[in-house]
């Protein structure tokens, strides 16, 4: 199952993300995602794993598991994904360099899609460094010299040459988003945001949707146990509401909150390093939430997110 973006390219609606994923676990990870029939990889430069997961793809592609143009590889500067790579926020000046540093990495000619991580460009760390840029308050260094219309047209530059075949944003807001459709050549394919049954966004969703932009859920599960655990977040996989809908089906809370969540038109790339779990997020075509429920759903919306800007950095880039 797959959303066309406005691109004339085919997105798969689930993919994999690969945030905190090391060394053998990420092979093991790609090639068993594949098997069981993942064919969208998100990544991050950031992520610090981008020759890893190159080194997965390049065995997945040298034994005939996968063709490469079976597969949908999104990554975001200084952050690789989905076969697709965004830009991070300290190469925002440096977009060319930082997308051949992330293909070179990835061992690929081209990505399907490539992302502006944050609408924040920090002083230059370095590219293909991911260090987050700090003053002296341990907040963000920011540069306030290079506007994001400017990051935007370096990033149409990339699709021109050939390196990126789709080109979108990550972590705009409904204002930001539009400033962008209204200075881009290009229009963005893609604005990946966080959004679960916790935070759902529905005034930003609807706006992308309007205008041909996918959405996409980097945090589907919200509040998973990597953020609890980080970050102190409720999980909504826990809420009581999402339980009883899970046993209405006989389905996993998950799978429930991954259905949702397919059935608002979004992507989703839940990240997970278990086996099992990698095979019960792919398992969510087979059943479809009613109309009734999909409306019990919203009404849980809590409007609460990780904040893992405001806790990483000191700032909120949402606001």
């Amino acid at each position: 199952m797959a959303i066309t973006l406005n691109s004339g390219f085919k997105m798969p609606i689930i993919g994999l993300g690969v945030w905190r994923m090391e060394g053998k676990d990420v092979r093991d990870l790609i090639i068993n995602s594949i098997k069981i029939g993942y064919r969208h990889f998100d990544c991050a430069a950031v992520y610090r794993n981008e020759a890893e997961v190159g080194e997965a793809l390049t065995d997945a592609f040298r034994t005939g598991l996968v063709k490469r143009e079976d597969l949908f590889i999104t990554t975001k500067a200084s952050f690789a994904s989905n076969l697709a790579a965004s830009l991070w926020n300290s190469d925002h000046g440096h977009v060319l360099e930082a997308c051949k540093d992330s293909l070179k990495k990835l061992q690929l000619e081209y990505l399907d899609l490539y992302l502006v991580h944050f609408p924040v460009a920090t002083k230059h760390t370095g590219v293909g460094i991911t260090d987050t840029a700090l003053d002296e308050d341990g907040v963000l260094d920011i540069d306030t010299s290079i506007p994001l219309e400017t990051t935007w047209h370096s990033m149409e530059d990339l699709v021109s040459k050939g390196l990126v075949r789709s080109i979108g944003i990550s972590n705009y807001d409904i204002f930001l988003t539009r400033d962008c459709l209204a200075y881009s050549k290009v229009k963005p394919a893609v604005n990946q945001i966080e959004t679960h049954p916790y935070f759902q966004r529905e005034s930003l969703v609807k706006f992308c949707q309007k205008h041909g932009i996918c959405v996409t859920a980097h945090t589907p599960l919200g509040g998973s146990t990597a953020n609890t655990e980080w970050f102190g977040s409720v999980s909504c996989l826990d809420d009581p509401i999402l339980q009883g809908l899970a046993n209405k089906y006989k389905k996993s809370v998950a799978q429930i909150v991954l259905r949702w969540g397919i059935q608002r038109n979004t992507v989703i790339i839940p990240k997970t390093s278990k086996n099992k779990r990698l095979q019960e997020n792919f398992q969510v075509f087979d059943f479809e939430l009613t109309k009734e429920d999909m409306e019990v759903i919203k009404g849980i919306d809590r409007k609460y997110r990780t904040n893992i800007p405001t806790k990483l950095w000191g700032i909120d880039v949402y606001a």
